[in-house]
């Protein structure tokens, strides 16, 4: 998992802040997700992982919307570790007011307690959160407001898994070549070519999730993905790869979502990895021939 160095933290105190996260991983099942705390003593955690994550299964996970297991996650994250190796890093007495996603970005918002923190413990605090809800795929940034307002103090206010100066060179197991689809300047689904790295415990198609759901790095391109449209979950079996799609995020999409063209640039960016034969899409687990009028049958076949 990504390490984050006692030392580090404290340099980063001094630096822009950054962060980290992990995404599904192949070893693990479909309702079994990771919960990071700290370190019981950080003076022997100096040159080697602060924060340590626990693996917690969440039972139906898989037909939950993304909001809904964010605020599952922030449930387990405040209920503190089991491992007696391990500490909070929430201070006792914070509670959980909020958590609301506005595109990709996740908004946490806390109790009053949330205030005693400063300095190394507020880094820790903040990328605990953000390690932990940076492993979905529907998120790639997290704010921290304590009943509404941001900590002013805070060197940083939201965090992105991409600024990822805490973490070392062992982190990146690996690189994949990927065809993602945005949309070009009339409209179209066009391919831009990336090289996206794969941390430890990231795995392909959430990988490629992950990049289309940030947008395109081409500014001639657009995103495909309209706000609001969710990805429950996302596993591959062989060479078949699920998506999971949330029924409830439909009421919330803009009146001009084009949905057909957000899944057939789900289904091309995922089946131009060597390892995807065959995309399919369910909705709240279940397959389905329809998602609000675009047609889910047959599935996406490699062409």
């Amino acid at each position: 998992m990504r390490r984050l160095t006692a030392a580090l933290l404290c340099a980063a105190l001094l630096l822009t802040a950054g962060c980290a996260y992990a995404a599904v991983s192949d070893q693990r099942q479909a309702d079994e997700f990771l919960v990071y705390f700290r370190e019981a003593d950080l003076d022997e955690a100096a040159g080697s992982d602060a924060l340590r994550a626990e693996t917690r299964r969440l039972e139906g996970a898989e037909n939950w919307t993304a909001a809904f297991l964010a605020e599952q996650l922030m449930t387990a994250l405040l209920s503190g570790p089991q491992d007696e190796s391990l500490k909070s890093t929430i201070p006792v007495g914070t509670s959980l007011l909020s958590v609301e996603l506005d595109g990709s970005q996740a908004r946490v918002d806390l109790t009053p307690a949330y205030r005693m923190l400063s300095g190394v413990n507020l880094t820790l605090a903040d990328y605990a959160i953000t390690l932990t809800l940076t492993q979905l795929p529907e998120i790639s940034s997290v704010s921290v407001t304590v009943r509404g307002e941001e900590l002013a103090y805070r060197d940083a206010q939201r965090f992105y898994a991409r600024d990822l100066l805490l973490s070392t060179n062992e982190d990146v197991v690996g690189t994949v070549t990927a065809l993602l689809y945005f949309l070009n300047e009339n409209g179209r689904l066009a391919p831009e070519e990336r090289t996206l790295d794969i941390y430890e415990g990231d795995t392909q198609v959430g990988t490629v999730v992950k990049a289309l759901t940030a947008g395109p790095a081409d500014k001639e391109l657009s995103p495909v993905l309209p706000e609001g449209f969710q990805v429950n979950s996302l596993w591959q079996e062989e060479g078949v790869c699920y998506v999971n799609l949330a029924a409830a995020a439909l009421g919330t999409l803009p009146e001009d979502a084009r949905l057909d063209l957000a899944l057939q640039a789900l289904a091309s960016s995922l089946g131009g990895l060597e390892t995807v034969e065959e995309v399919r899409f369910l909705v709240d687990g279940e397959f389905a021939a329809h998602y609000g009028g675009t047609s889910l049958t047959p599935p996406y076949t490699r062409k």
